[in-house]
């Protein structure tokens, strides 16, 4: 009885716990999009200059709604064809894909900028899914490519902040010895002790939050070569 309890208050736990659980997006998981609240300081806010359709789906397949003319409207993601909006439809809030043709901005150039962010943000995620930092990125790129780092060192003066962090690869090594038997005269190799020996090393230096140069000691030849992309695009909305 007591163990058909405590199997009955688990399950109960469980389902509390699953229903609880915040649903994640699945456009979360899309390697095609950019997020644009990771990427600026503040909203980025878009004139619609033309009505056009809004897609629940950036391929343009299924049609929410239209956006009027004159309305203005928060960029919240893109691909390299479309942007993902939030505005208003029918009187009512929407939020969807809609071409870039639609919208102007203040910036005259707010095409080529989103269209050079979201070259560099690809570029990038694909540089942190390979484990690689490159020279260009900023530190919290840095981060997420190659993790906490095992040294650091900061300089701070009243121009900014520069310095430089220390990331090293570890590897088991096993170590024997040869004994040898007295009573057989034969000898055999046995385990002593492991030690953690390092396999590699990269030393990236920063000013300013960004990567401006990068020494690295490999034992995989291919890894060795320093990768550049260029710094970050600033925006003036």
């Amino acid at each position: 009885m007591k163990k058909e309890m405590v199997a009955s208050l688990l399950l109960m736990s469980l389902g509390s716990a699953l229903y609880s659980a915040p649903k994640r997006s699945l456009l979360d998981d899309d390697p095609q999009v950019i997020y644009l609240e990771e990427h600026v300081e503040k909203p980025i806010e878009l004139l619609v200059i033309k009505e056009a359709q809004v897609f629940s789906d950036k391929e343009g397949k299924r049609p929410l709604g239209n956006l009027i003319k004159d309305q203005k409207v928060i960029l919240q993601a893109m691909t390299d064809r479309a942007y993902r909006v939030s505005g208003q439809t029918g009187g009512n809030k929407v939020t969807g894909w809609v071409a870039p043709w639609a919208f102007a901005s203040k910036d005259p150039k707010f095409v080529e900028n989103l269209k050079a962010l979201y070259e560099r943000q690809m570029e990038v995620a694909k540089l942190v899914a390979e484990k690689r930092a490159a020279i260009g990125m900023t530190l919290d790129e840095a981060g997420k490519a190659l993790g906490s780092p095992n040294k650091t060192k900061v300089r701070q003066t009243a121009k900014g902040r520069s310095g430089s962090w220390e990331f090293v690869e570890y590897e088991e090594v096993r170590h024997y010895t040869y004994v040898r038997d007295p009573v057989t005269g034969r000898t055999f190799r046995q385990f002593s002790h492991v030690t953690q020996e390092e396999k590699g090393k990269i030393v990236i230096e920063f000013e300013d939050e960004m990567v401006t140069a990068i020494e690295q000691t490999e034992s995989d030849d291919g890894a060795g070569r320093v990768r550049i992309v260029v710094p970050p695009v600033v925006f003036a909305w």
